[in-house]
C-alpha cells in the first residue's frame, strides 16, 4: 500500500495562495513594462490554473490564450481549453502546429515518441514567443512544482516562460487551488497529460502517481529530509533514491545556463536581480 499520511501536510490556504499569486502576476507583468500576457492553453489543469490567475491579475481582455494542436492531439483537450476560454472571457487563437512539425519528423523517420514530443513542445514555444511580440504580451508559464523538480518538462519547450506562477505548487496543491477557483470539474479531474501523442498520460510515462511523488518531494525538498528519513516514513527506499536522483540530475533544467565567471560582476553570479531600479 502506498503511504498517504504526508498528504495532509501539503494542504494550503487557498485564499492566501490566490492573493499572493494574483499580486505576483500583476507585479511581474507591469514591472516588465507590459499590460498584456499570453500563455499556451492545453486543456489541462496546470495551464487552466495559470489562465485563471493571470486573468484575475490583469483582466481577461488583456490575456491571449493559444490553443496549439498537433494532428494527433485529443479533440477533448481542445474542448477543455475552449471551456476555460469561454469561462474567463479571454482572447484566444488556435494555431495548428502540424505543418511546422511534420517536415522535421519526416527528415528523421525513426524518431522516438519522446523526440517527437520534444519537437512539438518546442514548436509551441516558438509560436508562443512569436505571438507574444505580435500581441505585445509577457509569456506566462504553466509548470507546477512536481514536474519542475522531476525534470518532467522539455527545456526551452513547456518550461520556457518569462514568469512561472504555479511552479511552487505541487500537483495536489494545484488541484486544491483550482477547485477553490471553481474551475470546470472535468478539467480538474481528467488524467494529467501533455497531449504529445495519442493516449499519453503523465503518470503512465513517469511510472508513478503524482500523489506519491508529491509526498516524497515535499519531504525531500521542503522538509529537507534525508533519503533514510523518508524511507523511515514508510516509503520504499529504492524508489525514494530513484526520485532524489532524478531531482539532482535535472537541476540544469531549473536554472539559467551557467556562466563562466571572469569579471567582478558576472551575470548569474553577482549580477542577479532587477530589484527596484530607478530612472
Amino acid at each position: 500500500m502506498i503511504p498517504t499520511h504526508i498528504l495532509p501536510r501539503l494542504n494550503i490556504n487557498t485564499d492566501l495562495a490566490r492573493t499572493i499569486l494574483v499580486q505576483f502576476l500583476r507585479d511581474a507583468v507591469h514591472k516588465a513594462g507590459f499590460e498584456r500576457a499570453i500563455l499556451n492553453l492545453s486543456g489541462g489543469i496546470d495551464s487552466a490554473l495559470s489562465a485563471y490567475l493571470v486573468a484575475e491579475a490583469i483582466g481577461p481582455e488583456n490575456v491571449l490564450a493559444l490553443r496549439l494542436p498537433y494532428k494527433t492531439s485529443s479533440p477533448d483537450s481542445l474542448d477543455d481549453a475552449q471551456a476555460v476560454i469561454d469561462a474567463l472571457g479571454m482572447r484566444s487563437d488556435t494555431i495548428e502546429i502540424t505543418p511546422m512539425v511534420d517536415p522535421l519528423l519526416a527528415r528523421f523517420p525513426d524518431m522516438s515518441s519522446v523526440r517527437k514530443g520534444n519537437v512539438m513542445a518546442r514548436m509551441r514555444m516558438v509560436v508562443l514567443y512569436d505571438q507574444s511580440v505580435a500581441f505585445n504580451a509577457l509569456p506566462i508559464g504553466t509548470s507546477n512544482k512536481t514536474e519542475t523538480l522531476l525534470g518532467y518538462s522539455t527545456i526551452y519547450g513547456d518550461n520556457a516562460a518569462a514568469v512561472q506562477p504555479i511552479a511552487d505548487l505541487y500537483k495536489v496543491q494545484v488541484r486544491q487551488l483550482s477547485a477553490a477557483l471553481n474551475m470546470p470539474a472535468h478539467v480538474i479531474e481528467k488524467p494529467p497529460s501533455a497531449d504529445l501523442w495519442a493516449g499519453q498520460t503523465d503518470e503512465d510515462e513517469l511510472g508513478f502517481s503524482y500523489e506519491l511523488a508529491d509526498q516524497l518531494l515535499y519531504l525531500l525538498v521542503d522538509e529537507r529530509y534525508t533519503v533514510d528519513e523518508v524511507a523511515a516514513e514508510g516509503f520504499d527506499r529504492v524508489f525514494v533514491e530513484r526520485i532524489w536522483r532524478r531531482v539532482r540530475m535535472n537541476h540544469y533544467k531549473r536554472t539559467m545556463p551557467n556562466v563562466a565567471k571572469l569579471s567582478t560582476r558576472s551575470i548569474g553570479h553577482d549580477f542577479l536581480y532587477l530589484r527596484d531600479w530607478s530612472g
